[in-house]
């Protein structure tokens, strides 16, 4: 097993000092998407100790081509994509602890995950839950990598609280949504992909290896496809005195009547809806099956049961989150779901 890391041990920057850090350290990765998937696999095959895997959907066939993790199989089962990229990730290094978590993170679930981890790397891929993290980050000082990838463009930029402007400093408020290009709007080809999360998983070594010192200052913005880059020079003297969050330490994302009961998911014609109140233990899906099988048709494993019924189809968590495909409509959805699982 020694043999295992010898190449990363030779790069001096690390050394086995540097690999004995690794091995005691924790990062979490939120969301198990394009970014995700491949930022957890290189923090596997690294040896960092402790990688924990947070996301709230499923696999579908449409990310096989960028989500390395996952394979037909998942995509026809409809697997979780924590549980999924956990199982493969086990299975590249027992001696990493991998850990997949089937969530949402939102207000009031993300400052437990941020607290237990030494570094957070941004794979989601919509900017509310961005602004979430960067509140949970700053208020409990722990450094975290944005990244984001869409077409052949991508961004990156390590934010250390205390030390570095946060993400409410360069981008005062969320962009409007319905404006921002999407995977499903814009297409995402996996070159891009990986670069990005290659710039994120070099600083989050960095991070975990002692030399903060050594990480970026900057905005860095990519395109694979015509090879420009660009950079935004972020040195410490760019806080903003007014920011609202590492600033003023107002957290105003993580109010938890901020949580969108139901929410679109951008470019997929399917709204999120978690119940006002999670079911205090997971749910068992064979009674459920048995009712709903009247009405629809339906399937179901020990993560998660599939309901077909009224032109849309459902997919229910052991949470009591639903994602709901065939509409767009959050009141839509919401009546959906009130009419048939109604927890």
């Amino acid at each position: 097993m020694r043999e295992r890391y010898s190449r990363q041990e030779r790069f001096a920057e690390i050394g086995p000092e540097g690999q004995a850090r690794l091995a005691q350290g924790r990062a979490l990765v939120v969301g198990c998407g394009a970014l995700g998937c491949a930022l957890a696999d290189m923090l596997v095959r690294a040896g960092v100790g402790t990688v924990r895997l947070v996301d709230r959907d499923f696999v579908e066939w449409s990310n096989l081509n960028r989500q390395i993790l996952f394979d037909e199989a998942d995509a026809r089962e409809h697997r979780p994509k924590a549980r999924a990229a956990e199982q493969r990730l086990r299975a590249v290094n027992s001696a990493v602890r991998v850990e997949g978590i089937i969530a949402d993170v939102a207000p009031d679930t993300v400052e437990a995950l941020v607290a237990a981890a030494d570094v957070v790397l941004d794979g989601t891929d919509n900017f509310e839950t961005r602004y979430v993290l960067n509140d949970a980050c700053v208020k409990h000082g722990k450094p975290w990598i944005y990244g984001a990838a869409v077409g052949s463009q991508g961004a990156t930029m390590t934010i250390r609280p205390g030390e570095t402007p946060c993400l409410r400093c360069v981008f005062e408020e969320p962009p409007d949504a319905a404006l921002m290009p999407t995977c499903e709007t814009a297409g995402v080809i996996l070159p891009v992909i990986q670069t990005v999360a290659a710039a994120q998983v070099v600083e989050a070594l960095k991070l975990l290896t002692g030399q903060a010192a050594a990480c970026r200052h900057n905005l860095w913005q990519v395109d694979v496809w015509s090879g420009r880059q660009t950079t935004l020079a972020l040195s410490p003297n760019r806080r903003r005195a007014d920011c609202p969050c590492c600033q003023l330490r107002r957290f105003d994302f993580l109010t938890v009547e901020q949580t969108t009961f139901a929410a679109t998911l951008c470019g997929r014609e399917a709204v999120q809806v978690r119940p006002a109140r999670p079911p205090a233990s997971a749910l068992d899906f064979a009674p459920l099956a048995e009712r709903l099988r009247p009405l629809g048709e339906v399937r179901h494993n020990a993560d998660v049961l599939r309901f077909t019924v009224e032109g849309l189809e459902a997919t229910l968590f052991q949470d009591g989150r639903a994602i709901i495909k065939g509409t767009s409509s959050p009141d839509r959805a919401r009546a959906f779901y009130a009419r048939y699982f109604g927890l």
